[in-house]
């Protein structure tokens, strides 16, 4: 019987393996800057209007330290402004799915306000609550708070009767069947919800920025469009791209970690 590979030899395979399924998106993108540098250069379009990228690289790696000063900036906004989404978005949706009068009243209202544009309170939250870190929180707060809450009602609603009822028959109380049958069954639905959040997260930090603030990235390439600096906007929005990928793809790992049975996962 041949031993079994080490665990150098199991982390080589599995970065082979990775590398092997990623080559058609990294060829894409590969492809796609390319396409653009020489496109831009064939058809001589002036730097103001569209530069290459590798005059976005430059351009950007020269200003490295304060582009990353507010990725921290907006990336503290998303991230707390995220948090304190789930925490409240929740606890919400459980209770609406849980209590009959709040389905009746809440939710209707919850599913109102959820088709207002959100950059319409941008303007009043920064008006009411100044320039510094809380109304641009708020806002996050108010982007992600409705994905999360409507994903949960949903996720908690969804348990059939036969379930429930089966659960009873076995003898187990309310709160041992919601750990161990009503939770693990609304995880994977709450997790679309924490995905779609998380996609919104910096999109809110951003519109924020945009309204009222001296520092981030969205004042960053505020700044730099008005400065007919698109060559720092791309920089800029570029570094707001990997922030956003990093909160999505720490929500998806989380997911793995939680969820590992979930046969969405188990494709994969």
């Amino acid at each position: 019987m041949p031993p079994e590979p080490g665990l150098a030899a199991r982390l080589a395979t599995r970065v082979v393996l990775a590398l092997r399924a990623s080559w058609p998106f990294a060829a894409f993108f590969i492809g796609f800057f390319l396409v653009w540098e020489y496109s831009v250069v064939i058809f001589k379009i002036p730097g103001y209007i569209l530069p290459t990228p590798s005059q976005i690289a430059a351009h950007g790696w020269a200003d490295i330290p304060r582009l990353l000063d507010y990725t921290l900036i907006t990336g503290a906004e998303s991230l707390i402004g995220y948090a304190l989404a789930i925490c409240v978005g929740v606890p919400v949706g459980l209770a609406i799915a849980f209590w009959k009068p709040l389905q009746r009243t809440v939710y209707p209202f919850l599913v109102s306000l959820e088709m207002v544009p959100k950059i319409a309170f941008a303007p009043l939250f920064i008006a009411w609550l100044g320039f510094g870190l809380l109304p641009k929180v708020v806002i996050v707060v108010l982007v992600c708070f409705f994905p999360v809450a409507l994903n949960s009602i949903h996720a908690f609603g969804s348990l059939s009767d036969e379930l429930t009822r089966f659960c009873r028959s076995t003898g187990a109380g309310p709160l041992r069947t919601f750990w161990k049958v009503r939770l693990p069954a609304a995880l994977p639905q709450c997790f679309v919800g924490f995905k779609y959040a998380a996609l919104n997260a910096t999109v809110g930090a951003t519109i924020a920025e945009f309204m009222g603030s001296d520092q981030g990235l969205g004042f960053y390439i505020q700044i730099a469009t008005g400065n007919m600096r698109p060559d720092l906007a791309f920089a800029g929005i570029f570094f707001l791209t990997l922030l956003g990928l990093a909160l999505f793809g720490a929500v998806s790992l989380a997911e793995k970690l939680l969820i590992p049975w979930h046969i969405t996962l188990r494709r994969h």
